[in-house]
């Protein structure tokens, strides 16, 4: 016998977890929709040439390959030495965003520009499995890419579906906090930090502050690696602190900013009409704020950024980011697509919430209604019970062969299911069911024709009273 068990790094769920997690992912999927956002869908695997467009680094180490017998290997095994020229051919995808473009590229002369896209789907990394920490998991990601240009207003909509979304996720209060790369770009170069590579290391140090520290931060860009004046580091070290508390002290504090390279002032006007089209949007000005500390995607990301954290459990970090980027297709296309989009990391955050108790199994099946089978003569009408609950669109399950009602009975309970529908040779004869409805410990008679529209008001009461 071998021992049944999941590999490290994958999340598998019992099925009322999975339930809850299915909602999320209906949640968002409803609200990328909402906003005109269209489906696509990738191969799992792609090219490793597609995918890979740049070679080494932490990325490639972490890619799953898939061999022509049909088995999975990670980059840099011991049997290739890792040479990229002795790469398999295809390769699974790490993230969404590479295959947006590969796909982009490919369709560009059959899409609508500007295309904007959702996708929901499962990829894959190759990292050490540890809590919290998956191999297999799910990203729910928008974007909006352009052809050769790309209105800002575009960045604001995106951060009005991010409010929409988890809004309606209901796990609590969140912010989502903004700043843009010009601006930072412009703030490095007029203190003498002009080197491109220099600013990205300076910016991986500053994006440790939350987690090393300020003390840490000063002292490894004022030593040996970076050699910065104190004076210097003290005043990126303000930069990076400056957060808002409302809309007008946004701006504000955007004014305070002065004036500099024609980078830094640019980064200004776009963060300025980035906060006025939110506002306008209708999202509250206490759920979005400035953040200059901000520094994802260093060599990604061009204009936008914005990370959105839960306001009582910022230690989780961020639940959705993105931003804007100049080019998302330059391996693969002469033309220029800028874009702007999202991400969610569903199965992290869903393991997350989990964990801190703001999510849980439900504690109703979505089977709603079970058809017990109290004798075998009965499984016609059973069957035909069960037709009309399906028609008038209750999800129903049958019993399909008779069993004392009480372990009918216990089963549903364990299943979750609500509502058990019971028709003796006397409910029968009268043209009627029995509904037991396992949750308010209740039961009532219906005739047959008006069950599933009386077991639609039930659910939708107890959804009013539920808040859904």
């Amino acid at each position: 016998m071998i021992k049944p068990r999941t590999p490290p790094g994958v999340m598998e769920l019992l099925p009322r977890d999975q339930i809850a997690f299915q909602r999320m992912l209906d949640t968002i999927r409803r609200n990328y929709e909402r906003f005109g956002f269209l489906p696509v869908e990738t191969p799992v695997f792609e090219l490793s040439e597609v995918l890979l467009t740049k070679s080494g680094g932490e990325t490639e180490r972490q890619v799953y390959f898939a061999q022509s017998t049909g088995a999975l290997e990670k980059s840099g095994s011991e049997a290739d030495g890792g040479s990229r020229s002795a790469l398999p051919e295809l390769a699974l995808r790490f993230d969404l965003t590479v295959p947006l473009a590969r796909y982009v590229a490919e369709h560009e002369h059959e899409l609508a520009f500007p295309f904007r896209r959702y996708q929901i789907q499962r990829v894959y990394r190759g990292e050490r499995a540890q809590r919290g920490r998956f191999r297999e998991f799910y990203q729910c990601d928008i974007d909006v890419v352009g052809k050769d240009s790309l209105s800002i207003r575009f960045d604001a909509e995106i951060l009005a579906v991010i409010h929409a979304v988890f809004s309606e996720l209901g796990i609590g209060d969140f912010t989502v906090q903004l700043n843009n790369r010009k601006l930072m770009r412009g703030f490095f170069e007029g203190l003498g930090v002009a080197d491109g590579e220099q600013q990205m290391a300076v910016l991986r140090e500053v994006d440790k502050l939350d987690k090393r520290g300020a003390d840490y931060v000063r002292e490894t860009l004022t030593g040996e690696g970076f050699g910065l004046s104190a004076e210097t580091v003290e005043k990126i070290l303000g930069f990076v602190a400056v957060r808002s508390t409302s809309h007008a002290d946004a701006l504000a504090r955007l004014d305070a900013l002065g004036q500099g390279s024609d980078t830094f002032n640019q980064g200004v006007a776009e963060l300025r009409e980035v906060l006025e089209l939110v506002h306008a949007l209708g999202v509250p000005e206490s759920d979005y704020c400035l953040n200059l500390s901000i520094a994802r995607g260093l060599d990604y990301y061009t204009g936008t950024v914005c990370e959105t954290v839960l306001d009582d459990f910022s230690q989780i970090g961020s639940i959705c980011s993105g931003g804007r980027y100049d080019d998302l297709a330059s391996h693969y296309s002469k033309s220029k697509l800028p874009g702007v989009g999202i991400s969610i990391g569903l199965t992290r955050l869903f393991w997350q919430l989990r964990e801190a108790g703001l999510v849980a199994g439900v504690d109703e099946s979505s089977v709603q209604a079970m058809v017990a089978l109290m004798e075998e003569t009965q499984l016609t009408d059973s069957l035909d019970i069960a037709r009309r609950l399906r028609a008038g669109g209750i999800n129903t399950e049958v019993q399909m062969e008779p069993k004392k009602l009480g372990k009918q009975f216990q089963y549903a309970s364990r299943a979750g299911i609500r509502f058990v529908v019971l028709a003796g040779e006397d409910e029968l004869a009268r043209g009627v069911v029995t509904v037991k409805d396992l949750a308010r410990e209740q039961q009532f008679e219906v005739t047959r024709d008006e069950l599933a529209s009386s077991l639609r008001v039930e659910l939708e009461q107890t959804r009013a009273l539920a808040g859904r």
